[in-house]
């Protein structure tokens, strides 16, 4: 949002999202050489063109996921015309639902009733906070603005939801594949997908619209490091956890954008905000109450690793919101350390 001069972006945003995925090819490959000096005599080499050969047969559906991201991140952009940053994360809270519904029919995961229940004040919480959320009126390419809007909102919200849960069905179908050499080639994909985004704007607009630096700025630079960061750690949630809990996890942050909205732009914090946040807390609070969890719950199939062994111990706990979460992300081999506490 502070990268907008006059309410329009003068970068390209497929250019950030492009050098966005380029940087975090490169830390994977930093960690993936870092990964590669621990190994112990004897291992398979994770540098070796074998193993890079076999890996990306083994993870060609990684490309998938890669498209829908490339989709999605040009989307957040376009949100940022039509809302306030503190607006565009609380819509962003309704992929939750979406992907309940999607991990229920295509991973088999089970939710009770009371977390149908949380899913629904989700959907009570957004619908609050987005009342009079903006002008009437005002109207772009010929139609009004909320409707278009609607329409951003509604790709915004399927697609990045169809990739999470794809993204954690590639990762986790392939858990014996090191993260950092599956992220090379998620990231790989991505990057290629935004490069072809570029031509495509080079054939439209001309070529010097392939000068991806141009209109960049000191924020556009920190956009890039924060969204590379934002994606490098989203894929251990997909792989040692859970989609869900991943995007629950990132609800907290709705809370810290509408505080950052009001501090450096000027944006006021409504009642509608403030009761919207606090019923999404709430529903966040109710879907991983121990209470919430399925009676007699088993591993979702084959899908989510149905070969390792559950490993958990009564009084282990990761923050007593995410329990119900936590059993969803037992996929982990009794000789693997999952990445979050448990």
């Amino acid at each position: 949002f502070m990268c907008k001069v006059d309410g329009k972006f003068q970068f390209s945003p497929i250019s950030v999202n492009f050098l966005t995925e380029v940087t975090k090819v490169f830390f994977a490959m930093i960690m993936l050489i870092i990964e590669s000096r621990k190994q112990k005599v004897g291992e398979k080499s994770l540098l070796s063109v074998s193993t890079f050969v076999q890996a990306a047969r083994n993870n060609v559906l990684l490309a998938i996921p890669a498209l829908l991201y490339a989709i999605n991140n040009y989307l957040k952009f376009i949100m940022q015309l039509y809302f306030n940053p503190s607006t565009v994360k609380m819509l962003s809270n309704l992929k939750v639902l979406v992907i309940a519904v999607l991990l229920k029919f295509i991973m088999r995961r089970k939710f009770s009733i009371i977390q149908w229940e949380a899913l629904g004040l989700l959907l009570i919480g957004i619908s609050v906070n987005q009342l009079r959320s903006m002008p009437e009126g005002t109207k772009t390419f010929g139609l009004p603005v909320t409707a278009i809007a609607y329409i951003y909102t509604l790709i915004f919200v399927t697609v990045p939801s169809f990739a999470s849960v794809y993204n954690e069905y590639a990762l986790k179908s392939q858990f014996d594949t090191n993260i950092y050499l599956q992220n090379v080639f998620l990231y790989g994909y991505g990057a290629i997908f935004n490069l072809l985004g570029i031509l495509g704007t080079v054939i439209v607009q001309g070529p010097e619209s392939f000068d991806i630096l141009r209109g960049h700025s000191r924020a556009t630079f920190f956009l890039i490091c924060n969204n590379a960061a934002q994606g490098i750690l989203s894929s251990f949630f997909f792989k040692y956890a859970d989609t869900i809990l991943k995007k629950y996890s990132s609800t907290v942050a709705t809370i810290f954008t509408g505080l950052a909205s009001a501090a450096f732009l000027g944006h006021t914090l409504t009642i509608n905000f403030l009761l919207g946040i606090s019923i999404v807390f709430i529903s966040m609070h109710q879907f991983f109450s121990p209470l919430a969890k399925v009676k007699d719950d088993k591993p979702a199939g084959t899908l989510e690793l149905g070969d390792a062994q559950k490993h958990r111990s009564s009084d282990s706990s990761f923050v007593n919101m995410t329990a119900g979460a936590a059993d969803d992300a037992s996929h982990i081999s009794d000789d693997r350390k999952p990445l979050l506490p448990i």
